[in-house]
């Protein structure tokens, strides 16, 4: 795998990924202090079908390629979206994952959405979103009604649940910094539970690129935090989403000051339970489905949880589009 970051692609275009099979092409989306922005958008080539894209989490980006096969052997072709400032999209002398109101992110989704209305004309996508990428998902879709045929939320961030320490610290002491310096750096306690249940070079499976998902993951500002509560507020408010919802959890999550071999078999990172409770409240039609033994990202769980994870999910897909 290419470890470095990567330049944009020639405008319009399609160039091979780093991944064989697939394929990438540069959206432009201006520019901010700290120079041009772009997001990506990520193509598997080998697969036809009905429009699939999917949306990365914090400190993350695409790189589960057996999922983007598992939709193609059920009549689905994905399409992965890399946020400005992740993964593909992350060039030099810029923060990552950095934002300061998480509606910005419209407009990589709705330029997306505009590639694949050209390339499947009459056929809405569906979505697929992991973490805090289910939270900027949810929230784009509830301002995008009648625009996309279904939404999967794959362990989504939609509270400060199972930390609480970073919500008192949010809460009292995040505020006032965001206001005066949004881009200051929080000094928060990093872990990397997470990252250890996932790599090839710990517990997991998976290679992982080391700019583009970091063992300790990216640093937190002040700004990116208000923005998230933000969302956070709007979840807790209620949104009307209208069309179906399924949300997707481990069965269990754990928390603790040190790795345990209970991390490979649930959620490090959300609260699963708190997850459902505040997840009915993104629309009339949403459903609730615990995995199991499964990660934080269900997908990238251990290959029977995952099978089971992707059943469903097409499973689910399939009731509500055919």
């Amino acid at each position: 795998m290419h470890y470095g970051l990567l330049e944009s692609t020639p405008p319009g275009k399609w160039v091979p990924d780093v991944f064989a099979g697939f394929s990438r092409r540069t959206l432009p989306l201006g520019e901010d202090n700290e120079g041009p922005i772009t997001a990506t958008l990520v193509r598997h080539d080998e697969a036809v079908g009905i429009p699939l894209l999917y949306i990365h989490g914090w400190s993350d980006y695409f790189y589960n390629t057996e999922l983007a096969k598992a939709a193609k052997a059920r009549g689905y072709q994905l399409y992965a979206l890399e946020l400005r400032k992740y993964g593909r999209s992350l060039r030099p002398k810029q923060t990552p994952g950095y934002i300061e109101d998480l509606a910005e992110y419209d407009a990589e989704i709705d330029a997306a959405f505009q590639i694949l209305a050209s390339a499947h004309p009459n056929t809405s996508p569906s979505i697929i979103a992991h973490s805090t990428g289910g939270l900027t998902a949810a929230l784009w879709a509830d301002r995008h009604p009648g625009q996309f045929g279904g939404l999967v939320l794959n362990a989504p961030w939609l509270e400060l649940q199972g930390n609480t320490w970073l919500r008192g610290f949010a809460n009292t002491i995040a505020d006032p910094i965001w206001r005066s310096a949004p881009e200051r750096k929080l000094l928060l306690p990093k872990f990397d539970y997470f990252y250890q249940s996932l790599s090839n070079n710990a517990y997991g499976e998976w290679v992982l690129h080391p700019l583009w998902h970091p063992r300790y993951s990216f640093d937190i500002h002040g700004g990116w935090l208000a923005a998230v509560l933000a969302g956070h507020a709007q979840v807790h408010d209620g949104l009307d989403i209208d069309t179906p919802v399924l949300v997707m959890t481990s069965a269990d999550s754990y928390f603790a000051t040190k790795y345990s071999a209970r991390m490979q078999v649930t959620d490090t990172v959300i609260d699963v339970h708190a997850t459902a409770q505040r997840a009915i409240r993104l629309g009339n039609q949403v459903m609730i489905h615990k995995i199991p033994n499964a990660l934080h990202d269900v997908y990238a769980s251990a290959k029977a949880v995952r099978d089971q994870a992707f059943d469903a999910t097409f499973a689910w897909l399939d009731y509500f589009r055919r």
